[in-house]
This record gives C-alpha cells, structure tokens and sequence, in this order.
C-alpha cells in the first residue's frame, strides 16, 4: 500500500504505478489532516482523512469543505466523487 503522503499527493495512475505530485508531496507532506483543510487543500485533506479511515476527520474536512464553499456535502460517498479519490492499491510510485 501507498504511504500516506505518496497517497494524498496521488495526481492519477499508470497501470499498477501512482503518479505523486512530488513538489506538493516536499512542501505540504507533512501536515496533518486539519492543516491541509485549513490552507484550503481541501482534496488532500480529504484523501488525508480517508487514508485513516477516521469518520471525525472525514467529517471534519466536509465541514471545514461545506463552510468554506457553501455546500452541504456529506461523507456518505458524495466527496469520493467531488474530489476524485478512492482507495486504490498501487504497487510503484512516479514521483513528478
């Protein structure tokens, strides 16, 4: 499986390779979940929070989400769709 920071900066996949937004992945890789939704990075901290698999921080980035765009997005599926991102197994990594 990928690590937290290849999967939150996952920008799409090659066959069985996740291809990482590596400038994005050096700059803001280590923040947490909250930090990113904070800096309005909004699909990493969604990805961030699906990686735990943490229904707080999941609700905690939909909130933070809804507030900041004045939707009503709820963790039900909605989000995976909104920020395209899903758990996906991926055995290499291309680092951009």
């Amino acid at each position: 499986m990928l690590s937290r920071e290849d999967f939150i900066w996952t920008i799409g996949y090659e066959g069985s390779a996740a291809i990482i937004d590596g400038q994005a992945k050096r700059h803001y890789g280590t923040l947490s979940t909250k930090e990113l939704a904070e800096k309005g990075l909004f699909r990493a901290a969604y990805a961030s929070a699906l990686y735990a698999q943490d229904k707080h921080e999941l609700e905690t980035v939909a909130a933070m989400y809804n507030n900041s765009a004045g939707t009503s997005y709820v963790i039900d599926g909605q989000l995976d769709r909104l920020f395209g991102v899903f758990l996906i197994e991926a055995k290499h990594t291309i680092i951009l």
